[in-house]
């Protein structure tokens, strides 16, 4: 996640899609790309393309319900206020929100520092990467503890530089690269012929999360012009676009750099890819613009989770020290139970766990955001068929992974499903708590 701060009283449908696409092109696209390679070889981009069709669908209930409540406070605040009366449905979808945040703040930070250290001799050092994680994570903490007009200025760099190299990096990589459209289709029909589509949309699952930080846009409801019109242009423009970015990204990777690089620097295979193609400024091009990315979606998922965070514990359904805030109007408690518990996440996963963790999470919140909306569909206006294909399309994509988990991660899978009972306890015991409140204030 990665908010951009609003300092204009009015919002065109420009500055909107910038939000969004600023939110979704953070450390994603670095961390999915090897990985997906070494899955699907040349159907990576394929699986790029259809984990934008699941975050289209993703977007629908958002687009609706955002139109419907212009409330900024998005996820959250369409729980509480479609299902007032139901404490365990506002905690649970805070909770796993919150939580989700968490692993895109670990994912940025473990990607930030794997390609802070991949031109060095610690570059296989997996303390190594752990320990520059947790200090990215601690620098950022402290830049929003010590000023939100600072920690603006610097990420409103970040954010609209890196669009640029992001697209300079891709052109170099296609334009150096040593194989040829022919080539590349020949390999491109080779992998078809082999993969299964299953395999296909599990990895299009997995990259999920390389899409969150659309519904940033409904965030800034209140300072947008025509919100009817500009929230679904803003979020659909700005998917596109994103998909675009991926793709061609993703071409410039395997036009540029044999698949077996990609496999095996898949952490930081970008960078190994383009030192070998483009030299030492290339690879110092890459590394900068995935820093670039990476930091400003750092800073943004800093910033605003901790804030949705200390909204959840006042409203009582997290412990309510998570809602102070100190002097400057900063809530400090949050802001450093974000990063403790992004460090911890990074201390016992690596890039793996934390991307699929992330990937699951969102999934989920965008299928509870459907369900949600398919609830009110006639308040909203939405279709039911459109409704229907959104749940079905999020609850397989979930399905996929917690499949493939299973198969072939059962470890990892349990220690994923331990957090989830954990969270779904957390919420469970503080609805009760708020319902037993209330009901002892009637």
């Amino acid at each position: 996640m990665n908010p951009i701060r609003k300092r204009h009283k009015s919002l065109g449908l420009i500055e909107l899609i910038a939000i969004a696409v600023g939110g979704m092109v953070g450390g994603g696209i670095f961390s999915i790309l090897g990985i997906s390679a070494s899955m699907l070889g040349f159907l990576t981009p394929i699986a790029i393309i259809i984990g934008g069709v699941i975050a289209m669908l993703a977007a629908y209930a958002y687009v609706k319900l955002g139109v419907y409540y212009k409330d900024e406070g998005a996820t959250y605040s369409f729980v509480k206020r479609t299902f007032p009366k139901k404490h365990i449905a506002s905690a649970s979808i805070g909770w796993y929100v919150i939580f989700g945040y968490i692993s895109t703040l670990a994912l940025y930070s473990y990607t930030f520092s794997s390609y802070a250290i991949s031109s060095t001799e610690y570059a296989d050092n997996i303390w190594v990467r752990k320990a520059v994680a947790w200090g990215v994570i601690a620098i950022f903490t402290m830049i929003n503890l010590w000023s939100v007009k600072g920690m603006g200025r610097i990420e409103d760099l970040m954010v609209y530089t890196k669009l640029l190299i992001l697209f300079v990096v891709s052109i170099l990589l296609m334009e150096h690269g040593q194989t040829s459209f022919g080539q590349f289709m020949e390999h491109l029909l080779k992998d078809a012929e082999h993969a299964k589509l299953l395999h296909i949309l599990i990895v299009a699952s997995i990259t999920f999360v390389a899409y969150e930080g659309f519904q940033l846009v409904i965030n800034a409801v209140n300072e947008m012009t025509n919100p009817e019109k500009n929230i679904p242009r803003a979020i659909y423009g700005a998917i596109l676009l994103v998909i675009t970015i991926y793709v061609v990204i993703a071409l410039g990777a395997l036009f540029a750099i044999p698949i077996e690089n990609l496999v095996k620097d898949k952490e930081y295979a970008l960078a190994a890819g383009a030192s070998k193609v483009l030299g030492k400024l290339g690879e110092g091009l890459v590394i900068f613009s995935a820093l670039l990315a990476t930091s400003s979606a750092i800073s943004g998922t800093v910033f605003g989770s901790s804030r949705q965070m200390a909204a959840i514990a006042k409203d009582g359904y997290m412990p309510r020290y998570l809602a102070k805030v100190n002097a400057k109007n900063i809530p400090a408690n949050a802001l450093i139970t974000m990063a403790l518990l992004a460090s911890t996440l990074i201390l016992v996963g690596g890039l793996r766990l934390i991307l699929e963790f992330g990937s699951i999470t969102f999934l989920i919140v965008s299928l509870l955001m459907t369900l949600t909306n398919f609830t009110i569909r006639d308040k909203t206006r939405s279709s039911t068929l459109i409704s229907i294909l959104s749940i079905i399309g999020l609850s397989v994509g979930a399905l996929l992974i917690i499949y493939y988990e299973f198969t072939h991660k059962l470890d990892q899978m349990i220690f994923i499903m331990v957090i989830y009972i954990l969270l779904t306890i957390g919420a469970y015991w503080f609805s009760q708590q708020k319902k037993k409140l209330k009901e002892k204030n009637t």
